[in-house]
């Protein structure tokens, strides 16, 4: 199983310096002890895959599709929508992140059958309790839990590639990973391991359907996605910059905020995000545009939530999909309830050092297609739910 060990060390190293820090005990004890004894575990875990699942060597990633665009515009809801479609789609549960392996997977599968069949359910329900305790509070901002769907490049956690090492310490001066299109020595190695994980997770789920992903961060890795699967189909979502933009960095910066990190600590690194969120407009644009044979579609948010049924139909089509009667029955009742679905979070453009006046310059070309309206002045708005 691959690991990056580059980026490991140097956030080991970025750790080591923050002597003023309260965390850095732990999260060094974390990186040098905890970190290598569970990729030691995972990785035996991953080489007995081939041992005990042999159809795992035979098993293909065909016509693959991927949603990417910015953060809160709208690639949860799409996938969502695309993702019951279950008789065609395979996809990663959060839960099962946290597990890279096949054996790994079937035996906590095993395990909740046992309980259900020995116990009533006992611990699944001890789970759920847990599961709406720790992400109950935070559901207006983004449904989560451990048997909802999420983004892909969780599973790749166990391999050191996690933008979530980015979320707990504000260091994206130090390590990278939305720019992969951008990093050949490391692209390679990041694809081949991502396969391999959805090699794993297609035939847990039987090995004949279609993976389905979704992760913002991958809009800064549409070229490599290509590269490694050719025949992978591409949804990129596009909403409006003066409101994704700005809800996104609150909701990173709320996130360092409450880690006990000051505005001082992670300024930096809010500033490299909002550059990577210029940057999550322009790569798949770009990319795409050299790839014309790559099946692809641009969704405006708006007519996603505007008119979900007719959208997913349009997404379909450009795919080289077809809709089955028994989708199409769901989506007519699912239309009416995200039409009227709504968001409590709120933001402030404000609250930043990005102006509307610069997010409409630097994106024009966006606003000249789109005709949104011209960003001068955002005070306190409420964002529907991505």
């Amino acid at each position: 199983m691959y690991f990056d060990i580059d980026y490991w060390w140097r956030v080991v190293r970025h750790v080591w310096g923050l002597r003023g820090w309260d965390g850095r005990t732990r999260m060094l004890l974390r990186l040098l002890v905890l970190v290598p004894l569970l990729s030691l575990f995972h990785g035996i875990c991953f080489l007995l895959d081939y041992l005990v699942f042999w159809r795992l060597w035979s098993q293909k990633v065909e016509q693959p599709v991927f949603i990417v665009g910015h953060g809160r515009s709208g690639t949860t809801l799409m996938h969502r929508l695309m993702s019951a479609d279950g008789d065609r789609f395979s996809y990663f549960l959060y839960w099962e992140m946290f597990f890279p392996s096949l054996l790994q997977k079937k035996m906590i599968r095993g395990l909740g059958r046992i309980d259900a069949n020995l116990f009533g359910g006992f611990m699944h329900r001890r789970l759920k309790a847990w599961d709406d305790r720790t992400f109950g509070p935070y559901r207006h901002m983004h449904n989560m839990s451990l048997w909802i769907a999420e983004e892909d490049c969780f599973a790749m956690g166990a391999a050191f590639v996690s933008q979530q090492w980015s979320l707990e310490i504000p260091m994206m001066d130090v390590v990278d990973f939305f720019h992969l299109d951008q990093m050949p020595e490391k692209r390679k190695r990041w694809m081949g391991h991502y396969r391999q994980l959805v090699k794993r997770q297609l035939l847990l789920n039987g090995g004949d359907k279609i993976h389905l992903a979704k992760n913002p961060l991958m809009s800064g890795w549409v070229d490599s996605i290509i590269e490694e699967f050719p025949d992978a189909r591409i949804v990129v979502m596009m909403r409006d910059p003066g409101e994704c933009i700005p809800s996104c960095l609150k909701l990173v910066a709320l996130s360092w905020k409450g880690r006990g990190w000051e505005q001082a600590d992670y300024e930096q690194s809010l500033d490299i995000l909002t550059e990577i969120s210029i940057d999550t407009f322009h790569n798949p644009k770009r990319v795409l545009a050299a790839h014309p044979e790559t099946p692809q579609i641009v969704v405006d948010y708006r007519e996603l939530t505007g008119a979900p049924r007719e959208t997913l139909h349009a997404v379909y089509r450009a795919l080289g999909m077809s809709v089955t009667e028994e989708f199409d029955r769901w989506l007519i009742a699912q239309a009416e309830r995200e039409k009227k679905h709504h968001s409590k979070f709120e933001y402030s453009l404000g609250e930043f050092r990005l102006s509307g006046e610069e997010i409409h310059r630097r994106l024009a070309d966006f606003y000249q297609v789109y005709g949104w309206p011209t960003v001068t002045v955002i005070d306190e708005v409420k964002e529907k739910r991505s």
